[in-house]
């Protein structure tokens, strides 16, 4: 008979607890079930598709009247700032700018004339004022020589004569010094009355000479051309328009039953139609407005009427949105957006109670026009002035 082995008896294993795993994946799900419902209900988030680009339409517009000879760009061209748009017929202006500064060159030479004047008649002053003081010595030496008898009367009287015509003479000069310097007194060549009056005319038709020349006040796409070669154009008639698209913003109408846990500073998610769900643009609300879009209509609603029905107002909300997002996809006016305002941070602002400290937008077109005419103006003064022979009144 075989004797069989008995086979080794091994203590019994303890049973593995699965509890902490089931946990675990028990808490995953119930997380990502509240996600789940947390954005399907939109919590934390409000969203519109009631949202529109909006930006500055720079209106281009003349200073003066003239007839448009060049028009130097046209709808969807690009148009830097300082560039010329629109040149009108310049030989009338140029006319005027002529005869301005010949005006100023004559005034110029007319005031140093009536400065002179007065040199003149100064000195004069001076000669009658030492005929006076001879004719004094005269008549005091014949009257102290008439008790002896060596002078006659009538030499004395005659001294006498002398002495008077003396004074008339010094009496008259000195209404005639008055009268000039009634014109030049208390002034020097560049603050002459008849020299501020011609130079303040050579800056005026200097100016509107330069205004014939319409500049870009902005850079952009130029739209709504309206001018044509050869038309007559008057002063603030809108010619064309420039849209600077590196300046634009969203304007989201929000419903007011959206607005309350809307707050300035608020991140947002934005996707335009114009690009699909691929492009996403990211801004943050810098404002919202101060009354609804309906307060701010034509003609705003009157519901104190028997026939009252409940309409649903929106707020308009301001969206700033990033320049190096706008310039890799350019966004045109009017483009339909969606949005998408994280609410979740409602620690900012509800209105805006801060004052701008810089402008919102500004144009140094027009900054250098006065300068210029200034250096025009003190050309023409300067080369019909004569520092070298100027008396003390000549000194500006």
């Amino acid at each position: 008979m075989t004797t069989q082995t008995p086979s080794p008896v091994h203590p019994a294993q303890p049973k593995a607890s699965y509890r902490p795993q089931l946990l675990l994946i028990l808490g995953i799900v119930l997380l990502m079930a509240t996600l789940g419902i947390w954005h399907l209900l939109g919590l934390g988030t409000e969203s519109t598709d009631d949202a529109y680009v909006d930006g500055n339409i720079v209106q281009v517009t003349s200073q003066v009247s003239g007839t448009v000879t060049v028009i130097s760009g046209d709808n969807t061209d690009h148009i830097d700032a300082h560039a010329p748009l629109v040149t009108l017929n310049a030989v009338d202006a140029e006319i005027q700018y002529q005869r301005t500064q010949s005006n100023l060159a004559r005034a110029v030479r007319q005031a140093r004339t009536q400065y002179y004047q007065v040199q003149q008649l100064e000195a004069e002053v001076s000669q009658r004022q030492n005929d006076v003081r001879k004719a004094q010595d005269d008549v005091r030496r014949r009257s102290q020589l008439a008790a002896s008898g060596a002078v006659s009367r009538e030499e004395i009287s005659h001294a006498e004569e002398v002495l008077k015509n003396a004074l008339a003479g010094l009496d008259g000069t000195q209404h005639a010094l008055a009268v000039r310097l009634a014109m030049v007194d208390n002034t020097t060549l560049r603050t002459h009355p008849d020299v501020l009056v011609a130079a303040a005319n050579l800056r005026d038709a200097f100016i509107s000479l330069h205004r014939t020349q319409i500049y870009s006040p902005v850079t952009g796409l130029i739209t709504k051309r309206s001018v044509q070669v050869g038309q007559r154009i008057n002063p603030g008639v809108a010619l064309m328009s420039v849209v600077p698209l590196d300046q634009v913003w969203v304007n989201a109408n929000f419903k007011e039953s959206q607005i309350q846990d809307l707050r300035i500073g608020q991140p947002v998610v934005l996707r335009a139609d114009a690009y699909g769900r691929k492009v996403v643009f990211h801004g943050t609300i810098v404002g919202l407005d101060a009354g609804t879009g309906s307060a701010f209509s034509l003609m705003p609603a009157q519901n104190a009427t028997g026939n009252w029905i409940k309409v649903t107002q929106r707020v308009p909300v301001r969206i700033a949105l990033q320049p190096e997002e706008i310039a890799a996809n350019p966004l045109r006016l009017g483009l339909s957006m969606h949005v998408s305002v994280d609410t979740t941070d409602t620690s900012g602002q509800v209105l805006n109670k801060k004052t701008p400290a810089q402008p919102a937008y500004s144009t140094n077109v027009f900054e250098n026009e006065l300068k210029d005419a200034n250096d025009v103006v003190e050309q023409v003064i300067s080369a019909n002035d004569d520092r070298g022979q100027y008396a003390k009144h000549l000194k500006p």
